[in-house]
């Protein structure tokens, strides 16, 4: 069979698996990982390639899980293909008259690979998605089928909610819901010292609040989220479009690269882009105002680190921003969560505070993201999962908890690495 190649949505991560499965059924899917333990292959459920770390890359067999269905509602219930991406789970719902509580800010990942990952979304009361998981259908690396619940094989499912795909291969998830509703958006441009000194109280006041700091400038483009009964003022499509399509997508592409071309023109571009990126207020579906497309590519690292550490966070990626980013574009993302009880999400038992910082996907990215490492680090920061990073399983596990807990399931589950590849090696041990 010829190699297929494998890319993820970024480009920066390319991969030959001997080859490609597209499984329709959890029978499919055990037959798949049974094949590939005949022919000593790993398997990957490759999900919507999302990530920007090879957490996803497949280096035996690729394999997409189910995605085909619609959502099984029981009350505020519902059961979903784990195949299924975000994009669809939320309008499915919504024709149900439910949706999630809380989502990151694209809807292009598929829901298992969503919360494998850890995506979070913003909100201080708020958690990850993975923290609404009530039950999970997985394929062991045995080829055994089992359904975990907080009653049902306990211990895997504690683990299992944020899974890196390591445990086994999800096919089913049933996330637990509220009643559909609509959010008030109100985006505006602030002073960045004024939106860190009144953070916490921002944070505490609105039901979803995050913002975008441009390098090289002193403005903060905020967004602020608040459930809402009254539909005025509605967004019209022409007002959607020019806010997702015309400014975030086709006019910042236009300014990176600009940016590129002159970078002595940045500081001026991203202060006209952080006014007009937030100048907005209108109301809409949930999904709607959470998520928005990205068309624009870039690579990312994120990193959460405790709440209260937020303004050393800042403040030393402005220090490291100064000497690495001077054609950077992209902003700076700001989001908070609550604390959880998942092993390894990385709100796990703790009040989070999420800095992302991005480049243009065709721009190097090691200087500037090395020394912004460096600053999350000596804060007890934890990397987003699915983002770049250059932490390995060493160190790692002083961050967490339940980092021994994780691989002694995982080393149980799986000995022989069945759902392994380089990258799950580096972050959680090799074999042996």
């Amino acid at each position: 069979m010829d190699p297929v190649t494998w890319r993820n949505w970024a480009g920066n991560q390319r991969t030959e698996p001997t080859r490609r499965v597209v499984a329709r059924t959890t029978e499919d899917v055990v037959a798949a990982v049974k094949a590939a333990a005949r022919d000593g292959l790993r398997v990957t459920a490759t999900g919507s390639g999302h990530s920007f770390t090879a957490i996803g890359a497949p280096d035996g067999v690729a394999l997409a899980v189910p995605s085909q269905g619609v959502p099984e509602v029981r009350e505020l219930l519902a059961t979903v293909p784990a195949g299924m991406t975000i994009r669809r789970l939320n309008a499915a719902l919504w024709e149900q008259g439910l949706a999630l509580p809380n989502l990151g800010d694209i809807d292009a990942q598929t829901v298992a690979g969503a919360v494998s990952t850890g995506t979070h979304g913003t909100g201080a009361r708020h958690t990850g998605i993975a923290a609404r998981i009530r039950a999970m259908a997985m394929v062991l690396a045995d080829g055994t089928t089992i359904t975990t619940s907080p009653t049902e094989h306990p211990e895997i499912f504690h683990h299992a909610r944020v899974g890196l795909g390591a445990l086994g291969v999800l096919t089913a998830l049933t996330l637990e819901c509220v009643p559909a509703f609509h959010l008030h958006a109100h985006e505006s441009a602030r002073p960045l010292e004024e939106v860190l000194e009144g953070f916490d109280e921002l944070a505490g006041q609105h039901d979803h609040v995050e913002f975008y700091w441009f390098p090289h400038t002193d403005v903060a483009a905020t967004k602020v989220n608040d459930r809402t009964t009254d539909t005025r003022p509605a967004r019209s499509r022409i007002g959607a479009w020019v806010g997702d399509e015309l400014l975030g997508n086709g006019a910042f592409e236009l300014v990176c690269r600009l940016g590129a071309a002159a970078p002595r023109a940045v500081p001026t571009l991203n202060r006209i882009m952080a006014g007009q990126m937030a100048n907005a207020e209108y109301v809409d579906r949930s999904y709607r105002v959470f998520t928005s497309p990205r068309r624009v590519r870039f690579k990312e690292m994120e990193y959460a680190v405790p709440r209260a550490a937020l303004g050393e966070a800042v403040a030393g990626l402005r220090a490291a921003a100064a000497r690495h980013a001077a054609d950077v574009t992209f902003p700076v993302e700001v989001r908070v969560a609550a604390a959880d009880d998942v092993p390894l999400s990385t709100a796990s038992g703790r009040d989070s505070a999420y800095v992302a910082v991005h480049v243009h996907h065709r721009r190097p990215h090691e200087a500037y993201f090395g020394a912004v490492e460096e600053v999350m680090t000596a804060l007890d920061g934890r990397p987003h999962w699915g983002k770049l990073h250059t932490r390995t399983a060493a160190e790692l596990a002083s961050s967490y908890p339940g980092f021994a807990g994780f691989v002694a399931l995982r080393d149980r589950l799986d000995p022989e690495r069945r759902f392994g590849n380089p990258h799950l090696e580096r972050i959680l041990g090799a074999p042996g």
